[in-house]
């Protein structure tokens, strides 16, 4: 069981040809809502690749939260441990896109009443758990009290510090694994990505969007590259990342073999619109390594000119 703590929304997006200015009013092509959150997304993420994934999180007694547990629970992931706060709303992200440009008012609701007090309840919980993956869109020191927790019962802990202003240096020896997207790693440990990543051997992992991963192994700076797709909507891409990323270590696949996994599981997230929507099964993300492997070695044997 690979356990998820952290945020659950709903995503209302507002298409509109024209994106209006202060006290304008204008006229909209579309409505959709997506379910949503960092930390429902990476549940979604892991079961749909087949590993059994429970969600902790909050969300409110409206029908947007309604909507939110009705859809991780039929995608089986485990949803005993939610916790329904009355009188407060569901996480909501009000997005507005026009013309691949977007602007994006994200209200917490629930999620910022996930305290560690309430992680305290479900601890018995986490610590049956095989990996536990964690993000910043709940409060900073629940982050905490989970990664402490696992620490101490020494359970393996994905991290992706998004978003990145919560960051604590404390997460960085209490947690196994960071994931910073390149931005977030240069803001985050400075500029020399190559010297920081020497620091956290085996540890921090940063994501290149469509040019794959790196990490270093202790010896060796590893690139991991990614797959060329198509995009059509990249929003849950490092979502699916760190999902799959955790489902790949679960089973026991070594870090580059995991952030290979993991690049060819986002890489399919993206040709789909909705962050869970394109999210794919492991038969998926297996024929897109093979296709792969077998484009590596007709390259080598000569049949394929790069």
């Amino acid at each position: 069981m690979i356990t998820v703590v952290g945020s659950i929304n709903i995503d209302l997006v507002v298409q509109t040809d024209h994106m209006p200015e202060q006290g304008e009013t204008t006229l909209g092509n579309s409505l959709s809502i997506f379910t949503g959150g960092k930390g429902a997304n990476q549940a979604v993420a892991i079961s749909r690749l087949g590993m059994n994934a429970q969600f902790i999180g909050a969300c409110g007694t409206d029908e947007y939260g309604k909507i939110a547990l009705s859809s991780l629970k039929k995608k089986n992931i485990k949803t005993d441990q939610v916790f329904i706060v009355p009188d407060v709303s569901t996480g909501v992200a009000s997005i507005i896109v026009s013309n691949s440009d977007n602007r994006i008012i994200v209200i917490p609701g629930a999620n910022h009443l996930l305290t560690p007090e309430k992680i305290s309840l479900v601890k018995d919980e986490i610590v049956k758990s095989e990996m536990v993956v964690l993000q910043l869109e709940i409060p900073p020191e629940t982050v905490q009290a989970v990664l402490e927790i696992c620490h101490e019962h020494q359970i393996p802990t994905i991290l992706n510090p998004a978003p990145m202003d919560k960051f604590k240096k404390d997460f960085i020896d209490l947690a196994t694994y960071i994931t910073p997207n390149e931005t977030e790693c240069i803001s985050l440990f400075g500029e020399n990505i190559e010297e920081t990543l020497e620091q956290y051997p085996n540890k921090l992992v940063v994501t290149l969007g469509d040019k794959g991963a790196r990490f270093y192994d202790g010896g060796k700076h590893v690139y991991v590259k990614s797959y060329p797709v198509k995009a059509v909507d990249t929003t849950g891409a490092g979502d699916t990342f760190n999902g799959s990323f955790a489902v790949a270590l679960t089973e026991g696949k070594t870090i580059e073999e995991a952030v290979r996994f993991a690049n060819a599981s986002a890489s399919l997230s993206v040709e789909k619109k909705g962050a869970q929507t394109g999210m794919p099964s492991y038969e998926m993300v297996l024929n897109r390594l093979g296709e792969d492997e077998a484009a590596s070695s007709l390259s080598k044997a000569g049949l394929i000119v790069n």
